[in-house]
């Protein structure tokens, strides 16, 4: 247990780690992107203080945040607190800002039009608070001339490039089977985050960080870019196979599918010995990488063959004893029961404050001495609304003139 001081209160809350211990955080965000981003700074120790309107201010938050139970939710919202506050009212609004006041970290994922409405740009914040952090996540960044439409993950995957080579040679574009654009913006915007938290121990000042799900997509293309850029190919959908490497891809053995990673020449040589197949060894037209993925079809035709012959199990192991990359494909539930999964304790166990049990995906990050962990489930609309508004001063009747008043 550990004791923080916020405002005039003393407060003694379960931390999910030290590593942030002692940071607040402001989440203003919702959907996915920004939730990502505030959930490992939560699942490090920060004090996270979600903000929500009062029911039946937004009826697209309902939509957003009704199924507090729900999967997807608990596993973005957990180790948070939270907050009702109406920012359509002005109390709404000075009460915001004087939690601004004593944070760290504020985190947003409105269009920019609507922070500079509602007087919560960063120039703005900046004046409350100089040390404060003000993080934006948008679809098409804060400005240009996309930086008014809304961002959505399918969207930014046709236009970052994605879609263009997701799919079979000749299948059209398709979607990734993840929200890739959401949550990777929301891993670079805690990177962000992160950088000018330590930026500021040595100037003593914030800044204002910014992500898009636009350019978070195209950074994810990665290689796929790069190529482009420099050797001048456009990349094209290669099914299962790996666009540049072969024989990489999926292959049937006797009873079902599995991933091979024989990209180059050492491991391709352990390849052929170990399942039997010297003879391709000899063969000219796989004598190096760039001829085996031109001769592809007929090279994976000949290692189809010979994986036919025993199963999935029996080929991951050998295989992998010999030093080739090999694995399984799985569906999520024999995914969970792999025992690799179960050893890194990807899943992770808590409970609401009405005792419902909950699982969530961990933190895929380790730290040695300050490991992420969860400690309080996704919380329910505005659980902790009342102690919050008292660590800034508000006292119990005023709390409930704020209530009445719709402002909480």
């Amino acid at each position: 247990m550990h004791k923080y001081i916020y405002g005039r209160s003393l407060v003694a809350r379960i931390c999910a780690s030290p590593a942030l211990a002692g940071l607040k955080v402001i989440d203003l965000t919702r959907v996915r992107s920004g939730p990502t981003c505030v959930r490992m700074l939560a699942d490090f120790g920060a004090d996270v203080i979600r903000v929500e309107p009062p029911i039946g201010v937004d009826p697209n938050e309902v939509a957003f945040s009704g199924n507090r139970l729900g999967g997807d939710f608990q596993n973005l919202n957990r180790n948070k607190r939270a907050l009702t506050l109406n920012l359509k009212t002005p109390e709404g609004l000075e009460i915001l800002k004087r939690l601004i006041a004593s944070a760290d970290v504020v985190v947003e994922n409105w269009r920019p039009d609507v922070k500079r409405r509602l007087g919560l740009d960063y120039e703005t914040l900046k004046a409350i608070n100089p040390r404060i952090i003000l993080a934006s996540v948008s679809g098409f960044g804060q400005d240009g001339p996309y930086a008014g439409r809304p961002g959505f993950d399918q969207i930014v995957q046709g236009m970052g490039g994605l879609m263009s080579v997701t799919g079979h040679p000749g299948s059209g574009p398709l979607r990734a089977g993840i929200a890739v654009a959401d949550s990777s913006t929301g891993l670079y915007a805690a990177i962000g985050v992160l950088v000018a938290l330590r930026e500021r121990d040595l100037s003593g000042e914030g800044q204002w960080v910014h992500a898009s799900l636009l350019h978070s997509q195209i950074a994810m293309m990665d290689f796929q870019v790069a190529r482009y850029l420099n050797e001048g190919e456009i990349p094209t959908p290669a099914g299962n196979d790996h666009p540049t490497s072969s024989p990489m891809g999926l292959f049937h053995a006797s009873d079902g599918a599995m991933n091979l990673g024989a990209a180059g020449q050492g491991i391709w040589i352990k390849l052929c010995r170990v399942i039997g197949e010297e003879d391709l060894l000899d063969d000219p037209d796989f004598s190096n990488e760039k001829k085996r993925v031109t001769n592809r079809a007929r090279l994976n035709a000949a290692l189809e063959q010979a994986f036919a012959r025993n199963t999935v199990a029996h080929w991951v192991a050998v295989l992998n004893d010999a030093g080739v990359p090999a694995g399984p494909v799985y569906d999520v539930p024999q995914m969970l029961d792999d025992e690799q999964v179960q050893h890194l304790k990807v899943c992770a166990h808590t409970q609401t404050s009405k005792g419902e049990a909950v699982r969530v995906i961990s933190q895929p990050v380790t730290l040695s001495r300050t490991p992420a962990s969860v400690v309080t489930a996704a919380p329910e609309w505005g659980e902790q609304t009342d102690e919050i508004l008292q660590e800034i001063g508000i006292g119990h009747s005023d709390i409930e003139r704020l209530r009445t008043d719709g402002v909480v």
